[in-house]
């Protein structure tokens, strides 16, 4: 068997009663997670009246479909769409280090967007969400995610379309051939650039949200007789060959049903790009152990893998001098300064962005590759923090930022960090309530039930958004 399908085979048959307890309990976590972010940015994301106004001018906003935080109804693309365009849009969604991206954002919405086409129960949901994270994640494994970044591809998009339709095509129950199907249809479909960076564009948020759309409609087109392109992944134009250059299809496939990506994707204390976390994690540690104050500060050096000086550290003159939020985002100079000035990181700290202190941290911030942290990647997405302050010298290596694998946030921390998002827009007994919700869903006899919960008490507010 090839390895699209393998895959399929894998995503057909996958069974949540089968699956290893901590595989179950994770996934849990990873779509609490999510819904937190997609609550929270659909009320307070700069780009969200936009998507919400071309869906509304689409047609898409007369349908039976749910989206988290909002009382309004979609069609399931509209619904799938928003869903996981709203889920990246705080940069605050899990990640997978080794393969560079975000799997939740294309994987849930297109999973739930299914289920709430056919009335699926939670279990059905959570093992399609299960598959189209291990396709998402060993897809780009394959790649592997660097040379496809040095390409300039966004592979929350491009993987993520078709963990995306691998989960949708497991909700729908598809048989083998019909995943098959549903990834060689969403081959067409496979885009997303990193362009963005160049501006702050929003297309960061919207091509994540289209790859859960794509992914939705591939597994539909094909549950009503729909063929797609044979051996879509490793085929001679197929997308590993197409969009990397020296791909090993093979790794996509290494240890499937035995060694659990899921397992190995990280959530995010901090709603930034993922490569500054190890400098935002030893800026507070710092600052806390040494009692730092901005004024005494001379000097930062936060040394970097290159993949992360991509992201983060250069060009240097324009993460030093960030203009909006997605400049923020992906500024290690920016969240290392607001970490120190104000020993915190999180959603609020964008409306800090021309903040004096935080200003005057900025220009003594560089970012620098360091051989030490290159070494650590993929495995780590590490980071070295050296400051000088007071005539000191202060330096943190942070191999395992929190949040990862290793050094997860317990059930209370997720819960906290879910309280954060949600009780804003919710209240607090209501988010508390679909927290509950989410963390039960494989008890679910129908997913709608849980998008239902998450309207806001307010919901009169909606109509003039």
């Amino acid at each position: 068997m090839g390895v699209t399908a393998q895959l399929s085979d894998f995503t057909a048959s996958i069974r949540l009663d089968r699956l290893p307890p901590e595989v179950v309990q994770r996934a849990r976590f990873l779509v609490l997670d999510l819904v937190g972010n997609i609550v929270r940015a659909r009320h307070d994301a700069e780009s969200t009246s936009s998507f919400l106004g071309a869906v509304r001018a689409m047609g898409m906003a007369a349908g039976n479909s749910g989206v988290f935080g909002d009382a309004s109804r979609y069609t399931p693309a509209g619904a799938a769409f928003l869903n996981g365009a709203l889920a990246h849009s705080l940069d605050f969604d899990d990640t997978h280090a080794a393969g560079s991206l975000h799997p939740g954002a294309p994987v849930i919405p297109a999973a739930l967007a299914a289920g709430e086409m056919v009335g699926a129960s939670g279990a059905d949901v959570l093992a399609a969400i299960v598959a189209g994270y291990e396709v998402t994640c060993r897809v780009a494994l394959a790649l592997p995610a660097g040379e496809h970044y040095d390409r300039g591809f966004h592979p929350t998009a491009t993987c993520g379309a078709f963990g995306a339709a691998a989960a949708a095509a497991r909700v729908f129950g598809l048989d083998a051939d019909g995943v098959a199907n549903a990834l060689g249809t969403v081959l067409s479909q496979a885009a997303g650039s990193l362009q963005f960076l160049a501006n702050g564009a929003w297309t960061k948020r919207f091509q994540v949200g289209w790859a859960a759309c794509n992914g939705l409609m591939a597994a539909t087109l094909v549950r009503e007789g729909f063929k797609g392109a044979a051996e879509a992944l490793e085929g001679k134009h197929g997308f590993m060959r197409a969009y990397a250059p020296n791909p090993t299809p093979e790794r996509a496939v290494e240890r499937l049903g035995e060694v659990w990506e899921l397992m190995n994707t990280a959530v995010k204390p901090y709603p930034s790009c993922r490569y500054g976390h190890a400098g935002i994690d030893a800026a507070l540690a710092l600052r806390a152990a040494n009692d730092l104050k901005p004024e005494d500060i001379t000097a930062i050096r936060f040394g970097l893998p290159k993949s992360g000086m991509l992201l983060v550290g250069a060009p240097a003159e324009k993460k030093a001098d960030p203009q909006n939020v997605v400049d923020g985002q992906f500024s290690g100079p920016f969240v290392i300064s607001a970490a120190l000035a104000t020993g915190k990181m999180g959603w609020d700290s964008y409306r800090l962005l021309q903040d004096p202190t935080i200003r005057s941290l900025l220009p003594k911030v560089t970012c620098a590759f360091d051989p030490e942290i290159e070494a650590e990647f993929p495995a780590n997405m590490s980071g070295k923090l050296t400051i000088e302050a007071g005539g000191k010298r202060f330096e943190q290596k942070v191999v395992v930022p929190k949040g990862e694998p290793s050094n997860f946030l317990s059930e209370a921390e997720l819960r906290a960090k879910f309280a954060g998002l949600t009780d804003a827009v919710l209240g607090g007994e209501r988010a508390a309530a679909l927290a509950d919700a989410v963390l039960a869903i494989d008890t679910t006899a129908d997913v709608s039930s849980l998008v239902r919960l998450s309207t806001p008490l307010m919901a009169a507010r909606l109509a003039g958004e």
